[in-house]
C-alpha cells in the first residue's frame, strides 16, 4: 500500500520515508505526494508516526531512509531552504500575549526580514485573516478563534508555499471553527499548499485528499470518499480512525 502516488503538480513528495529510533521504526516506508494548493490531512491516532513524519517534512528531523522534497527543497539535504519555504502553525504557536495584534505581526514580520515587503505583508494579514479591527489588542485577552487567526497570520507573514497546521482548530468554537476553514480554503484558493492534522472527523471530511497512518505506515489515501471505500463504503472517517486505534 505504499507505493509512490504522483500528483500531477505536487509541491510535496515523499517516497518511502523512514524513520527509526534505535531499534523502533516510527515511519515505515510512507510514499504521498501533494499538490500545489490542495487542502491535504494526515490523520493517525497517537503513536501511529504522523508528528514524526510532519517533523521530517518541517526539516526539524533527520530521516533514516526515503527521501522527501518540500517545494523543490531536499528535507535532508537543504533543511534549512525547507524551513524558509513552509509555514507551521502549532497548538502553542509563539504569540506574544503581551503584545497587540499589530505588535505580534511587526514582530514577525521582523522575524522574517521582509524588509520593503513588510508593510503589504502586514496590511495582507490583517486583511485576509479578519484582524483589521481588532489590531490594538492584546494578544493575551482575544478569543480562541481570534488567536488562531492571528497565529496563522504570523505563519503565513513571509508567503510561505506550503503551510503546517498542526490541530488548528481545537478548543475553538463552531462558528469560529467555519470562519477559520473559509480562510483555509481562501489560501488554498490563492495556492497555497496547507496540510493539516485534526482529531474532528467532520472537518477531515473537508480535506481535498488524506493520508492515513496507523503505526508508522501508510494505511490509506485518497480523497475523503476513495478512504471510506478501501476500508468499506458503510464506515464513517470517524470508525477508521477507531479502527486503527
Amino acid at each position: 500500500m505504499n507505493e509512490p502516488a504522483v500528483a500531477r503538480d505536487a509541491v510535496v513528495r515523499v517516497n518511502g520515508l523512514v524513520k527509526r529510533f534505535g531499534d523502533f521504526v516510527a515511519v515505515d516506508a510512507v510514499s504521498f505526494d501533494i499538490e500545489r494548493g490542495e487542502i491535504f490531512g494526515i490523520l493517525g491516532p497517537n503513536g501511529s508516526g504522523k508528528t514524526t513524519t510532519i517533523r521530517m517534512l518541517c526539516g526539524l528531523m533527520e530521516p533514516s531512509g526515503g527521501e522527501a522534497a518540500i517545494a523543490g527543497a531536499d528535507i535532508a539535504k537543504n533543511p534549512e531552504l525547507v524551513k524558509a519555504r513552509i509555514g507551521y502553525m502549532s497548538q502553542a504557536f509563539g504569540l506574544y500575549r503581551d503584545l497587540t495584534v499589530d505588535e505580534n505581526l511587526e514582530f514577525y514580520a521582523g522575524v522574517y526580514e521582509l524588509g520593503a515587503r513588510k508593510a503589504s505583508r502586514i496590511a495582507w494579514a490583517k486583511h485576509e485573516m479578519r484582524l483589521e479591527e481588532i489590531g490594538g489588542r492584546l494578544a493575551g485577552v482575544l478569543s480562541g478563534g481570534q488567536r488562531q487567526r492571528l497565529a496563522l497570520a504570523c505563519a503565513m507573514m513571509h508567503a510561505p508555499e506550503v503551510v503546517f497546521l498542526d490541530e488548528p482548530t481545537a478548543g475553538v468554537d463552531p462558528a469560529a471553527r467555519r470562519l477559520f476553514w473559509t480562510i483555509i480554503r481562501e489560501r488554498a484558493a490563492d495556492g497555497v499548499t496547507m496540510i493539516v492534522t485534526t482529531h474532528y472527523m467532520d472537518e477531515a471530511e473537508r480535506f481535498d485528499r488524506l493520508v492515513f497512518l496507523s503505526r508508522g505506515k501508510r494505511m490509506a489515501l485518497g480523497t475523503p470518499s476513495e478512504v471510506k471505500a478501501q476500508f468499506g463504503a458503510h464506515l464513517s472517517l470517524e470508525d477508521i480512525f477507531v479502527q486503527l486505534q
